[in-house]
């Protein structure tokens, strides 16, 4: 198991870590089984996701923040409900397919870290492989 650190530069942001996560599993030297990679944070999520064009990103980010808005008003306390709401939706980890020491991912897919309450400093995922 590896923890691996990472920075957000904005509010909401998608950050692919595919080749990180990749590398993890080249390093731990397993050739079949299972990668999990999973996120302690309750206000970010680990997603699978099309790779390729940005405005696509930008469009998934901007429907969640219609589902669960920043202007109403929450029971909560705090200003990050939807930041919590957000990552809820899109779950806190995946599993990917570990094919000859490679992630077995579809063409268009990449892993992302999603976040939904920055910027912050010191966020963190895990990458777990099991055969």
């Amino acid at each position: 198991m590896t923890r691996i650190e990472l920075d957000s530069n904005y509010k909401t942001e998608m950050i692919d870590i595919t080749e990180a996560v990749a590398h993890e599993v080249m390093k731990l030297g397993i050739r079949d089984g299972l990668c999990t990679v999973f996120t302690p944070h309750t206000t970010a999520s680990i997603v699978l996701f099309e790779k390729t064009d940005p405005k696509l990103r930008r469009d998934f980010l901007s429907s969640l923040s219609r589902i669960a808005p920043a202007d109403v008003s929450y029971e909560s306390e705090g200003d990050n409900t939807p930041a919590h709401i957000k990552s809820t939706l899109c779950g806190p980890r995946i599993v990917v397919p570990v094919k000859d020491g490679q992630l077995y991912l579809g063409e268009w897919q990449a892993i992302f870290f999603c976040e939904f309450d920055g910027p912050r400093e010191n966020r963190e995922y895990i990458v777990q492989v099991i055969q």
